[in-house]
């Protein structure tokens, strides 16, 4: 079976600095190729992803990023495309893939290699390849027979960092019952906490003693979010540029600072 484990990291500011270039020189990435979706027909993931190690020649910060996660940034890409062909096929209006803002990419993804989980001085550390050794909550146990198959690092808008590892067990998934007995209907009300078929009705909490806290902490929320909104740009070393490409093989390019955002009409 495979579940995903979610922890919290709690990145050095040095860590952080390098998280945030990653996810956003992975960004920049993603517009790359979605320009040349964009502008060449037949393209495909596979074919695609063979082009990055004729980019990295002069793109040299890819070198900087672990292979797997630039491959990963093309198939997200494409993926996405093919949700959206699947929704139109389905009869669904759907829109453009657009190129992403740095608020709007926030994750990336190790799969297979260039992660490990290690015990540093008594502490559980997620070690990323050209990234480092990232300190981490860890609440929870990996069973001993799973195996770790890929790694989402994301940030959330607050500014948080958190892993979710994605792992697979050996155990089967539970067989599904032939007949469903001992059945109750829960329902989630308004002046009712709960009420259930056989007639039990809980009474929803009195939070009337936590209402100012609770305000004061959704305050807070909103001002991280806006701060983080209008700080965006700033938070990375690189600057915001966006290859763009002119040769079939990823290798003739120049470097746009142009914000006219890109679409993919499908």
């Amino acid at each position: 079976m495979r579940y995903n484990y979610r922890y919290r990291l709690n990145p050095t500011d040095e860590l952080h600095e390098r998280l945030a270039w990653t996810v956003d020189t992975c960004r920049q990435v993603y517009n790359h190729f979605l320009h040349r979706l964009n502008r060449e027909d037949g393209t495909s993931s596979y074919s695609e992803q063979s082009v990055l190690p004729d980019l990295k020649d002069w793109w040299t910060d890819l070198k900087q990023v672990h292979s797997k996660v630039l491959q990963k940034v093309v198939q997200r890409l494409y993926d996405n495309l093919s949700t959206l062909k699947g929704r139109k096929d389905n009869g669904h209006r759907v829109g453009e893939l657009k190129w992403k803002a740095p608020q709007k990419y926030r994750s990336i993804k190790y799969s297979q290699t260039g992660f490990e989980l290690k015990n540093t001085s008594g502490r559980t550390v997620l070690s990323l390849s050209k990234i480092g050794d990232i300190p981490m909550v860890y609440h929870r146990d990996v069973p001993d027979d799973a195996t770790i198959k890929e790694v989402v690092i994301k940030q959330e808008p607050t500014g948080e960092w958190f892993a979710v590892l994605g792992i697979e067990t050996e155990d089967d998934s539970p067989p599904k019952p032939k007949k469903i007995e001992d059945c109750v209907g829960i329902d989630v009300g308004i002046l009712k906490y709960t009420h259930d078929t056989d007639g039990t009705a809980v009474e929803r909490p009195d939070i009337s003693d936590e209402r100012d806290r609770l305000e004061r902490e959704q305050r807070k929320l909103s001002r991280k979010e806006q701060d983080r909104r209008t700080t965006a740009s700033n938070s990375v070393s690189s600057p915001n540029v966006t290859p763009i490409c002119n040769g079939n093989d990823g290798t003739s390019c120049t470097n746009s600072r142009t914000t006219t955002p890109g679409s993919t009409t499908l």
